[in-house]
């Protein structure tokens, strides 16, 4: 499963397919296991909260060491394609996220945070389950990458736009902490990769684990610090998050197939709109308005993982 962990698929290179896969099988469980620390011992970990957005960076930055060249050329070759996925990205999802407030009718801090989920850029799991559903791997990293460096151009503005009637939104601090938490790491993972990749080769197995653990943490500080809030609006967060994630895997697939992608492509589509970077949105959730408003973050990190893993073991036994 952007596990949310970092790891861009290339059918080629099979020892990172295999670390990839086997870490997105664990990687729900984990972060399960990690959310249940959180809820049963939020006393443990008070004052963790100013660690995320540096936890986050951490795996940025692996998501930029696994990239190559190759990922741009893709976005080179298929210009209308990303932009298609690009667009139906970040229309469909901060879409859903303020249509699902509106129709549940969501407190305040807790509909800020899903449209702001929504507002996040494609989940790091998404190239690896679009790889698993036998989907086109190269449109989805291409359509990840791209969604990635376009955030703190999108992200900030979207969230402000959607997300100011509930609470404020300081779009410019926004924009400067996406700077430092995504873009920044990510450049600097990605001149690693270009000035040492023969050492960077020898390490990739263990970036998805890495990234994996790391995620495991944020959410558990996240947890710990709404455990209270988490006991009275858990179920509620669930629906929305399920409807969230579940709506977006379809209209993303619909999107596809209505541009003529065909079926490889439409199940890339899927992934890309449906899955988000969701340790983004808790990071930057808890740093703009408050950890309650991290919660949805948190559950969609768990849940969207789950629900792609499921939806890439049934297509990949429907074939193209």
């Amino acid at each position: 499963m952007r596990t949310e962990e970092p790891v861009h698929v290339s059918n080629d290179d099979g020892v990172r397919d295999r670390a990839a896969r086997r870490a997105v099988t664990v990687f729900p469980i984990l972060v399960l296991a990690a959310g249940a620390l959180g809820l049963l011992l939020p006393g443990g970990f008070t004052g963790w909260g100013g660690a995320v957005p540096y936890l986050l960076g951490v795996v940025m930055f692996c998501m930029g060491v696994t990239m190559t060249p190759q990922d741009f050329r893709g976005v080179a070759r298929r210009p209308w394609a990303v932009a298609l996925g690009l667009g139906a990205h970040y229309v469909i999802m901060p879409g859903l996220g303020w249509a699902i407030a509106h129709l549940l009718q969501l407190p305040p801090q807790l509909a800020a945070g899903v449209i702001l989920v929504g507002c996040a850029p494609s989940g790091t799991a998404s190239n690896v389950v679009t790889y698993l559903a036998r989907g086109d791997v190269a449109l989805s990293v291409s359509v990840a990458t791209v969604s990635t460096l376009a955030a703190p151009l999108v992200t900030p503005p979207l969230t402000l736009l959607l997300a100011g009637a509930y609470l404020p939104v300081d779009a410019g601090s926004m924009v400067t902490d996406i700077l430092k938490t995504v873009l920044l790491p990510v450049l600097a993972g990605l001149a690693v990769r270009l000035l040492a990749g023969r050492w960077v080769e020898r390490a990739l197995p263990a970036l998805p684990w890495l990234s994996a653990v790391t995620i495991g943490v944020i959410v558990t500080v996240v947890v710990a610090g709404s455990a209270d809030a988490i006991k009275s609006a858990a179920l509620l967060v669930l629906v929305a998050v399920v409807l969230h994630n579940g709506l977006g895997l379809a209209l993303g697939y619909g999107a596809g197939r209505l541009a003529g992608l065909g079926e490889p492509g439409s199940r890339a589509m899927s992934f890309e709109v449906g899955m988000q970077n969701s340790g983004l949105a808790a990071s930057l959730a808890a740093a703009h308005f408050s950890p309650l408003a991290a919660l949805p973050a948190a559950v969609f990190s768990v849940w969207h993982n789950v629900s792609g893993a499921l939806a890439a073991a049934w297509l990949s036994r429907r074939g193209r």
